[in-house]
C-alpha cells in the first residue's frame, strides 16, 4: 500500500524533498503520525468573511480571528474510517490568548475521482477535490477545486463564485531544519478571505490504529465522495 499523497502524486512523489515525503508518505500499516508544533508568524481574516468564518468555527472550518506569533500544532494520523478508505487526519489548533481555535479535516484517496478528497470539519458535511503537485525546492502544492455539500439527503455543488479557492504550500527549509507552510483563501469576486503562513517542527511518533485519539476523527463519516 501506498499513501494516498503518493497516489495522488505518482512519479512526482520522488521529487519531494525527503522530510516532505516522510509527513506525506506513511499509511496506517506503518503505524506511525506526525505531530508538528510551530508558530504561526501571521493569521489573517477579511473583515466582511468575519460571519461566515464565525459559522465555520461550529464545525472547526477556519475561523475570524487575527494574529501574530500564534502557537500552533498540527496532528497526522493514518487509520481505516468506518467505510474501510485509508484517512489521513489534519487537525489543526491554534491557540489564540484566551481561546483555542480548531481547523479540522480528514483525507482520503477517491479511486472513482482519481484524485485525494479532504472532508473539512468534525462532520464531513464539506468534500473538497485537490489537486495535488511538487513544487519548487522538494515542496509540495495543494489546490482545492469543486466543493459538494451532504447532509442526510440534501447534497449540492458549491458554485465556484460561493466559495473560495485554497492553496496550501508546505515545503521545508535546511537550512533552519523547520517546515514552512502557507495558506491562502482567496474568493474569484471578491478577493483574499483567509490566510495564515509560519514554520513547525514535526517529529514521526508510533500510532497504531487504536492509538488515534478521538478528537482528531470526524463526529460524523461521510460515504459520499
Amino acid at each position: 500500500m501506498t499513501s494516498i499523497y503518493e497516489q495522488a502524486l505518482g512519479s512526482q512523489f520522488h521529487k519531494l524533498h525527503p522530510k516532505i515525503q516522510e509527513r506525506f508518505g506513511f499509511d496506517s500499516r506503518d503505524n506511525v503520525a506526525s505531530i508538528g508544533e510551530g508558530i504561526m508568524e501571521e493569521i489573517w481574516y477579511a473583515p466582511w468573511a468575519a460571519l461566515p468564518l464565525y459559522i465555520g468555527t461550529m464545525r472547526h472550518i477556519m475561523f475570524p480571528n487575527r494574529g501574530k506569533g500564534i502557537p500552533f500544532r498540527i496532528e497526522n494520523y493514518a487509520y481505516r474510517d468506518d467505510w474501510g478508505r485509508e484517512t489521513v487526519t489534519w487537525c489543526r489548533s491554534f491557540d489564540f490568548p484566551g481561546i483555542q481555535r480548531r481547523f479540522d479535516a480528514t483525507m482520503i484517496y477517491s479511486a472513482q475521482r482519481s484524485r485525494v478528497v479532504d472532508y473539512l470539519g468534525n462532520k464531513q458535511h464539506l468534500a473538497v477535490d485537490l489537486r495535488i503537485a511538487a513544487a519548487e525546492h522538494g515542496g509540495i502544492r495543494i489546490r482545492s477545486g469543486e466543493q459538494r455539500f451532504y447532509e442526510g439527503r440534501l447534497q449540492f455543488r458549491f458554485p465556484r463564485w460561493l466559495t473560495g479557492t485554497a492553496e496550501v504550500c508546505e515545503w521545508y527549509d535546511d537550512e533552519y531544519q523547520v517546515y514552512r507552510i502557507s495558506v491562502e483563501v482567496v474568493n474569484p469576486i471578491w478577493g483574499p478571505v483567509f490566510r495564515y503562513k509560519g514554520s513547525f517542527q514535526a517529529r514521526t511518533v508510533p500510532a497504531g490504529e487504536r492509538d488515534v485519539p478521538p478528537h482528531v476523527k470526524p463526529l460524523r463519516v461521510e460515504a459520499r465522495e
